[in-house]
């Protein structure tokens, strides 16, 4: 009998032989079985791999179905000259794919011909046909991106809206060659409403082939109209993805939503780092465009302040005042004509860039002895402009003459001249004397072009004391590279300790100095000639960049319920959201709405409570004196809070105090209140338990005091009358 093998022996030769077979006749049945197995396996993949492969055909068909659909009521939804042109397009682009697919086709024959044969005449010929399809493409290409340059300056040329309109054609035709940017330009129009009526669909239907395409700035729109839900579903998530690959593709605008998006943490959870670098980089961009003097002036008007009279505002100079101003320049107003000739040189208050007219208004002063006439004009030859030819000698000439009057743009002028070498060598211990006078006259370019020096090391040892001395004077006046490069030093901590927040705040100032400003003017105007939905679009955009204003506009265009781009139940919660964004960048106004919101109910519930925290915030940080008058009433019902008929007549007293314009209102309040203690301690004296049973709004109804208020009004009015005869 065979002894048990053990472990780590050798098994008898014997032994193994014994029991061969019986092992051999066991693997076979557990072989049978994994086969058997296996077969199953792979048959149920193979009929899951089936199902797969038809789920996805349908969805394809279903995909090119769709797609038909949305192109045919694309051009259905068009007017009718933007349905032929769009038509035309899509039809052309089509054209092409069959053509692409026809020529692809018979390559592949005459290869395959070519090959049977064996001959060179088939290969020549596929060679001449790819090249001549090749060198089309290029024509194309070179003739759309032609077209498109074309379009570009003539729309920036136009003056009236005929001249648009022939500008939006040439970039039909540059759409018809392939041209994506032409294609965002005719998206851009369709969606704010630039050459005809706005028509959202049509435009998120190019905006989204553009995106697929791999156009950031179709993302960048798509993700802004599902912010909203405008056109599109609202869907944050999605607007969220469309941002990144715009930002990913190089959208400023998208990387600018970005961060204030990470600054404020909407959506996404907050990260000053991650704002930081967005900001950073569209400030660097702001920056470059501003050193080469291509700055955007931006005319931020607040509705909510112009609401009686929208001709009139200190942002954009109204036209029967610009035409009273010709007429005192035309008199020989000095004054009044160096401003208009700033204006026209900036292109500030509304009016339109017009160097000619900037050149004629500077010469008049100049002719007059202005020395700020003298100064701009130095300005005008040094750069160069349509007006007048870059000239360094006559730009000194000028310039000498103003800073010989003491004036600091003069003096600013010949440092920059020596600083940079314009017709004389490079000498920054002359740009230096010159800039020290300019700035000690306040004037903030100097002060900048000091502490850019001192930043630089340029003819100085580097001081980053010195250097954020100055850059910060500068930034006091608004000037805007000032601000850039204090954003810099403390986003590196350059002689600063350094603060994310602080540089965040201060690139965010630059960023919002984009060409992308240029709609704050487009859509005031827009809402001052009754195109509701267009000036909210705009507002909106710009609301989402992070500006200010902008919320406040939004919000208060929706609150409005003119617009029809958005349902009516959602226009009070997202004025609320928009609000409440304005509110957290400082806006004292939107906070005050935020407590009416809650007050009221508008778009959430009421909530008394909250809108006493709002009011309260309102009151201690701005001083608000509409904000003390709420708070005073909700003081003297106990509305929210404890009732505290003292801490009512303190406010309403402040109220008073604060704003002039709040006498009237007050003076009412605390007669009514007056009155109603008054009831209190005279009729019902010593009657206090009856007292607590006299709910006067049951008895007279929940207006009561406003008829006691009209009450002595009228009495008031009777004796005063009396009084006269």
């Amino acid at each position: 009998m065979p002894r048990p093998h053990r472990l780590g022996e050798e098994k008898p030769v014997g032994q193994s032989l014994v029991c061969l077979p019986v092992l051999l006749e066991g693997e076979r049945a557990v072989g049978v079985k994994a086969l058997l197995l296996r077969k199953m396996k792979l048959l149920f993949l193979l009929i899951e791999m089936w199902m797969i492969l038809e789920v996805i055909v349908k969805i394809t068909e279903a995909e090119k179905q769709h797609k038909k659909n949305k192109e045919r009521n694309l051009t259905e939804q068009l007017p009718v000259k933007d349905r032929r042109i769009l038509a035309h397009i899509l039809e052309k682009r089509k054209l092409l794919r069959i053509i692409n697919k026809k020529g692809n086709l018979l390559n592949r024959k005459t290869q395959n011909k070519g090959k049977k044969k064996g001959t060179q005449d088939t290969v020549s010929s596929q060679t001449s046909v790819s090249s001549s399809t090749r060198q089309t493409r290029k024509n194309q290409i070179v003739e759309g991106n032609r077209l498109f340059e074309l379009g570009t300056r003539m729309l920036h040329q136009s003056k009236n809206q005929k001249q648009k309109e022939e500008a939006y054609l040439i970039f039909a035709k540059a759409a018809d060659k392939g041209n994506l940017n032409a294609m965002e330009s005719m998206a851009d129009a369709l969606l704010f409403g630039d050459i005809h009526a706005q028509n959202i669909s049509a435009a998120v239907g190019l905006y989204e082939f553009l995106a697929n395409e791999g156009s950031s700035k179709a993302q960048n729109a798509l993700g802004f109209l599902s912010s909203y839900g405008i056109g599109i579903q609202h869907n944050q998530a999605k607007a969220l993805v469309y941002y990144t690959f715009g930002s990913a593709g190089g959208s400023m605008m998208s990387q600018m939503i970005l961060g204030y998006r990470y600054l404020s943490g909407i959506n996404v959870l907050q990260n000053c780092e991650t704002a930081l670098f967005h900001y950073k980089n569209v400030a660097n961009y702001i920056a470059d465009k501003l050193e080469k003097n291509e700055g955007v002036p931006v005319e931020k008007v607040t509705l909510a302040d112009r609401t009686e009279n929208l001709s009139f505002n200190s942002e954009i100079l109204d036209w029967d005042v610009y035409q009273y101003y010709k007429f005192l320049a035309e008199r020989g107003d000095t004054q009044i004509q160096v401003s208009l000739g700033q204006l026209h040189l900036t292109g500030r208050k509304g009016l339109e860039q017009d160097f000619y007219k900037a050149l004629y208004y500077f010469s008049k002063a100049a002719k007059a002895g202005s020395a700020n006439a003298m100064a701009f004009l130095g300005k005008m030859y040094l750069e160069g402009n349509p007006a007048v030819p870059q000239n360094n000698i006559t730009a000194f000439k000028y310039f000498s003459m103003a800073a010989n009057k003491g004036n600091a743009i003069g003096l600013h002028g010949l440092g920059l001249i020596y600083f940079h070498g314009k017709g004389v060598p490079v000498d920054y211990d002359e740009a230096l004397k010159f800039f020290q006078r300019a700035a000690e006259k306040g004037w903030p370019n100097a002060q900048f072009q000091l502490g850019f020096m001192y930043y630089s090391g340029s003819g100085v040892w580097k001081d980053y004391k010195l250097a954020f001395k100055y850059f910060y004077l500068a930034s006091q006046s608004g000037q805007p590279l000032a601000i850039y490069y204090l954003a810099e030093m403390y986003a590196t901590g350059t002689g600063v300790l350094r603060s994310c927040r602080t540089a965040v705040e201060l690139y965010k100032g630059v960023c919002e100095l984009g060409h992308w400003a240029e709609k704050f003017l487009t859509a005031y105007f827009a809402y001052k000639d009754g195109d509701i939905n267009s000036s909210l679009i705009q507002y909106a955009l710009l609301a989402e960049m992070g500006y200010e204003v902008a919320q406040s506009n939004s919000a208060f265009i929706l609150e409005s319920k003119k617009a029809t781009i958005l349902k009516k139940d959602q226009m009070y919660p997202m004025a609320l959201l928009l609000w409440h964004r304005a509110a957290v960048q400082g806006n004292s106004f939107a906070r005050i709405k935020i407590g009416d919101y809650h007050y009221y109910g508008y778009g959430t519930k009421k909530d008394y409570k909250t809108a006493v925290t709002h009011y309260s915030i309102a009151v201690d940080k701005y001083h608000s004196a509409q904000a003390m008058f709420n708070l005073a009433y909700m003081y003297e019902h106990g509305l929210g809070i404890s009732k505290d008929i003292h801490l009512a007549r303190r406010l309403y007293d402040l109220a008073a105090e604060t704003n002039p314009d709040a006498h009237i209102p007050v003076f009412l309040a605390l007669l009514k209140l007056e009155v109603k203690h008054l009831i209190k301690d005279v009729v019902f004296h010593n009657f206090d338990v009856k007292w607590k049973q006299v709910k006067l709004d049951v008895h007279l109804g929940p207006y009561w005091d406003l008829f006691i208020i009209g009450a002595i009004v009228v009495l008031l009015m009777l004796l005063l009358g009396h009084r006269g005869d």
